[in-house]
């Protein structure tokens, strides 16, 4: 079909699961109230708590560790903006490139806060974290340290494990955006040394509308909707079962469609080919670990707005960074925390593969990127 649409933005949003649009349809056919006693709240309450059970399986931890958000945004915002209030925290240390829901969180709280230097590789600096951990820890402070496990427009998965050894033995809370990571890196929640993370349905194939707040029973007292005492009264609202039913049937796919993902390694011939058609494409994030299903490049000397509208007539579509800024293409503030000149953070563009992703998706895209560079090498020399 020449009208079809290549998809390459996973980490924005990935197509819903038929298995995960199946379990909704199930939900929606029973009217009723999951905390209704009769026969329909009853089978509604038995999905949410079938999902519970599944997120809790793949995330390493008990059911009732479990909570259930209208996103991840607002997971990451009851954990932050609660988690500072009920806990008494002095000083919010986040990672300079943090999802934008993380940073306004963050500026949420009113108290002091200081960003994590990130290298240019797209990591964080370990040992500014650790000065910055240890002038604080000086003052008697108890801190909140919130650090994403994968970046949403690198894909560069961040050391955790050397993160929590820094606060293992402190009275520091930690807080992990796990929204790209979760499904594709491995993490068992209850050893780890995270005392809070945020999930979400739609980046994995479910439905948009409903995350998780995972947390540890230290942190029961951060709560933001009291409501009707929904959600073991952490979260108020009445629960929508049907998201939360392909929510559950996403998180149980979640590992066994990566692992297909990862065996056919798109990205990582994507990036070979892209040095072919022109070696001077810049790759970002090359000399750190990466999960495979994001690939962030700039092409020298063309805006990304100008490519965007290029690919999008060719029907591809990808992204610039991150979709959550009201659909404007903005300036890369990941690619500039990691010291990259601005000239080709403003010609940045985003890859993202997901669960229905295939070589000939990145066929397609190759075969636009080389039509897009050779007509923009081609008027370059024109002008020279």
């Amino acid at each position: 079909m020449a009208n079809k649409v290549t998809y390459l933005d996973h980490h924005a949003s990935a197509p819903l699961l038929p298995v995960a649009r199946d379990a909704m349809m199930e939900m929606l056919d029973i009217v009723g109230n999951p905390s209704s006693v009769h026969g329909n709240g009853r089978k509604l309450r038995a999905a949410i708590e079938t999902a519970r059970d599944k997120i809790a399986l793949a995330v390493g931890t008990a059911r009732g560790r479990v909570v259930f958000t209208g996103s991840a945004t607002e997971a990451l915002t009851q954990t932050i903006v609660g988690g500072v209030a009920a806990q008494g925290v002095d000083h919010v240390l986040y990672g300079a490139g943090e999802h934008m829901a993380v940073i306004r969180a963050v500026e949420a709280t009113g108290i002091a806060t200081s960003p994590i230097p990130m290298n240019v590789n797209g990591a964080y600096d370990l040992d500014a974290l650790a000065k910055l951990i240890a002038d604080q820890s000086a003052n008697d402070k108890r801190l909140m340290v919130v650090v994403q496990q994968v970046n949403n427009e690198t894909g560069v998965v961040q050391p955790i494990s050397d993160i929590e050894r820094l606060i293992f033995e402190t009275k520091h809370v930690l807080v992990l955006d796990a929204v790209q990571g979760f499904g594709k890196v491995p993490f068992f929640f209850d050893p780890s040394r995270v005392d809070m993370m945020a999930i979400s349905a739609h980046k994995i194939g479910g439905p948009v509308g409903v995350g998780a707040l995972i947390l540890k029973p230290s942190m029961d007292s951060a709560k933001l909707i009291p409501g009707g005492g929904q959600e073991q009264g952490r979260r108020g609202g009445t629960e929508s079962a049907a998201l939360i039913a392909g929510f559950g049937v996403a998180a149980e796919a979640a590992k066994k469609n990566f692992d297909v993902l990862a065996e056919r390694k798109l990205l990582q011939h994507a990036e070979a080919e892209l040095k072919n058609i022109w070696d001077e494409i810049e790759v970002f994030g090359r000399g750190a670990e990466r999960t495979g299903t994001a690939l962030c490049f700039a092409i020298p000397g063309l805006k990304n707005n100008i490519s965007m509208i290029n690919y999008d007539l060719e029907n591809v579509a990808l992204s610039a960074g991150s979709a959550c800024s009201s659909g404007k293409v903005s300036r890369s503030h990941v690619l500039m925390a990691m010291g990259i000149d601005q000239s080709m953070v403003d010609s940045a563009l985003r890859v993202s593969v997901g669960w229905d992703s295939t070589r000939d998706d990145i066929e397609r895209f190759l075969a636009v990127t080389k039509k897009i560079v050779d007509r923009h090498q081609s008027k370059s020399g024109a002008a020279a």
